[in-house]
């Protein structure tokens, strides 16, 4: 048998056997194995005497000592333990609630929450399986057309190998020997980009066809609220905020609050958003100006440089122009 017919016979039997139901690893692994010995089978050698079990070694040797391949079963873990905590199903009620008067928006929920959790897991499976599970069932209640439902939760599970973190490129770069890096960075702009596109797709299929993705109903969206805020948004101000600070200098609305260690908490989660973005304000402000003084003080050294060099040269010109006179005389 030649080595491209051992090839194909070789693909053949690992698509039947995983159809048939076997493992994928264990098929890969004893296919490749049996079919390595044959292919390196020497006549009258011993059994033993094959190239295919020194391979294996190397391989595995190989594998286990590249630095790269350790982060896959990290990603595994912090998806696993993503899961296990339950922020994907509070990330896909919350972008639900901030995105509820878009049209198809559990459709579009699930495709940005699609995208995050590809970006934590970087597996398509996980992504299909568990996105499968939590937004198949609400898209399906509310109304929405079949195949906007199971396409979208497809097409948001395949982007977990394009959008970095991901799995799929730290297997090629360690097997094609390339930057992680370098294909990160070649990877980001296309996978957010598929995802604009789909987003493009669901939200202009919805407008064209409404019952394909029917509004949803008040009751699917409203957020039960404590009763001490509503007291709070009816009797001093028409906003939360602003009752939240008056509550803070007020004993008989601290008391109705629930106490001042309440309103600490609430005004403290309420001004981490502020505190980051004038953090990061601050941080780019200081860099631009380090920037520009690095620049100032690099123009006026080339500057110094220049005036002492043309100096220099004028003083040696001087000199020559001395030296030929008094030759002269």
């Amino acid at each position: 048998m030649s080595d491209p017919s051992l090839g194909l016979t070789m693909l053949g039997l690992i698509v039947v056997a995983i159809m048939m139901g076997f493992p994928t690893a264990f098929t890969l692994m004893g296919l490749g194995m049996i079919f390595g010995y044959i292919a390196f089978w020497i006549p009258g050698a011993h059994w033993y005497d094959n190239r295919a079990f020194d391979l294996i070694v190397q391989r595995a040797y190989g594998v286990m000592t590249n630095d790269a391949l350790l982060s896959i079963p990290l990603f595994v873990f912090m998806g696993y333990i993503m899961e296990r905590a339950a922020l994907v199903d509070k990330m896909f009620h919350s972008v639900q609630l901030a995105f509820r008067r878009v049209p198809a928006s559990l459709a579009v929920t699930t495709m940005l929450v699609s995208a995050f959790w590809g970006i934590a897991s970087g597996i398509v499976g996980a992504v299909v399986v568990l996105m499968g599970v939590i937004a198949m069932g609400p898209m399906l209640k509310a109304g929405y057309d079949v195949r906007l439902a199971a396409g979208t939760i497809t097409a948001g599970g395949t982007l977990g190998i394009l959008i970095p973190p991901s799995v799929m490129l730290i297997v090629y770069a360690a097997v094609a020997g390339q930057s992680i890096v370098k294909l990160y960075a070649a990877a980001m702009l296309p996978g957010f980009f598929l995802t604009g596109l789909y987003l493009v797709y669901i939200l202009g299929w919805a407008i064209w066809n409404p019952k394909i993705a029917p509004k949803l109903r008040p009751d699917q969206y409203r957020v039960t609220v404590p009763d001490y805020l509503r007291q709070l948004e009816g009797d001093r101000s028409g906003s939360v905020v602003p009752g939240l600070v008056a509550a803070a200098f007020r004993p008989a609305l601290a008391r109705i609050a629930g106490g001042y260690g309440v309103i600490a908490n609430n005004l403290l989660a309420l001004s981490v958003p502020l505190l980051l973005t004038v953090g990061t304000c601050r941080r780019v402000v200081v860099r631009r100006h380090l920037q520009r003084a690095g620049r100032r003080d690099g123009g006026g050294g080339e500057a110094r440089a220049t005036r002492g060099d043309a100096v220099g040269a004028g003083a040696e010109r001087h000199a020559q122009g001395g030296g030929a006179a008094g030759d002269d005389r």
